[in-house]
């Protein structure tokens, strides 16, 4: 039963991908700890796999509308890909399984790993509470500063190489404004740089020696790709916005849940 819910939830993971760019790769991970019991090392680099899997499949329905700039997707993902990398081969091994000590409490990896996830997901989950308008790029100057989306792909990278999330939430906002991309276009982009950014993040974890189950994980890439799918024909009848809050809500609320079960109980 509890697989079956895991499954389920795999789904949305897809669905949100497709309709709104960006949030469903921040439930992955939550889903591999806690439904599958999986650890938050192994999660991690499970979830680089199946966001970034699950972003190509959607990348490739906005591709075919003409809806993904591959000007931004390449600025953006070359620092990115290079910083996710790095991450994943050289910082994560480095790790120590037992941070520090104090008394009788033992903060391990797993729980680092987790409670900066959790503040990630307050994080992003403010941002879709508050559903914040993205101005139109068709009536901003024009204005590419690609400079600073250069350094913003490394920094996502970066984030990405730790949590295995891919980011959507930061990515968008900065191809509108920096780039001055329109928001569908935007969309389409990112799931393009998430894709480009997880996988080849994923190969720092197979060059560093990571045992990989193929068989789960194709399966549940499976899920998540039909859901994409799903969210991609919804986007076409409800506009994001209108699904943002709740969405948000959902998120605060289980972020808040995972801080407080990694660090106090």
């Amino acid at each position: 039963m509890t697989e079956i819910l895991g499954y389920l939830f795999s789904v949305l993971i897809g669905v949100s991908l497709g309709l709104i760019g960006g949030g469903g790769s921040i439930l992955t991970v939550p889903i591999l700890v806690y439904i599958f019991g999986l650890s938050a090392e192994i999660s991690t680099s499970y979830s680089l796999f199946i966001v970034g899997l699950t972003a190509l499949f959607g990348s490739f329905t906005y591709y075919r509308s003409g809806l993904v700039n591959l000007k931004a997707a390449l600025i953006f993902s070359v620092p990115s890909l290079v910083a996710v990398f790095l991450v994943r081969k050289y910082l994560m091994p480095s790790i120590p399984s037992s941070v520090f000590r104090t008394g009788g409490f033992i903060f391990t990896k797993d729980m680092l790993i987790m409670s900066v996830f959790s503040l990630l997901m307050i994080a992003a989950s403010y941002s879709m509470i508050r559903n914040t308008k993205i101005p139109d790029s068709s009536k901003m100057k024009p204005g590419h500063h690609y400079t600073l989306i250069f350094l913003e792909g490394a920094l996502v990278g970066a984030l990405t190489g730790f949590l295995g999330a891919g980011g959507g939430f930061l990515i968008i906002p900065a191809l509108v404004l920096l780039a001055g991309i329109p928001m569908k276009e935007a969309v389409g982009t990112s799931l393009l740089i998430i894709a480009i950014k997880s996988l080849l993040g994923f190969t720092g974890d197979i060059s560093a020696g990571v045992n990989i189950d193929w068989f789960f994980l194709m399966i549940l890439s499976v899920f998540t790709v039909s859901g994409i799918y799903i969210g991609s024909a919804l986007s076409k009848r409800i506009h994001a916005d209108k699904l943002k809050p709740a969405f948000g809500w959902f998120i605060l609320v289980m972020g808040i849940y995972i801080l407080i079960r990694e660090t106090l109980l």
